[in-house]
């Protein structure tokens, strides 16, 4: 079991149905710390492109955009735009940081396959 297993960060509130392990939720933390601001959010989007049709898009944004829906964690939030919500239900977010694996990866079970570069799903 892995420490991202171990701990879970606080998740008061989740309608866009998103989780984040405690790596993602620590990294992210500190990345919005570093922009020192407090008025972004995290986003996660899906957006048509890549080999296999569909790419995630994660960053942070200052808007609010019509139908977004807000999870709430402990000190910060995830937005996903109405038309990502279905193909993000249930998905995990996590960050690795390891010889063999760096940035942000999403466990997506809506996701039926993806392209050989791992770039896109669809």
């Amino acid at each position: 079991m892995t420490a991202s297993q171990l701990a879970e960060p606080v998740q008061t509130d989740n309608p866009a149905g998103i989780g984040l392990t405690a790596d993602a939720a620590l990294k992210v933390k500190a990345l919005l710390e570093q922009e020192g601001r407090d008025d972004l959010r995290l986003r996660v989007a899906v957006q048509p492109g890549g080999c296999s049709g569909l790419r995630y898009q994660l960053f942070f944004d200052e808007r609010s955009l019509d139908g977004d829906k807000v999870s709430t964690y402990d000190g910060f939030e995830v937005v996903v735009d109405r038309m990502s919500v279905p193909y993000l239900t249930g998905a995990t977010i996590d960050f690795a940081d390891r010889i063999d694996a760096q940035g942000f990866t999403i466990d997506n079970p809506n996701a039926q396959g993806s392209c050989a570069c791992g770039d896109s799903f669809h």
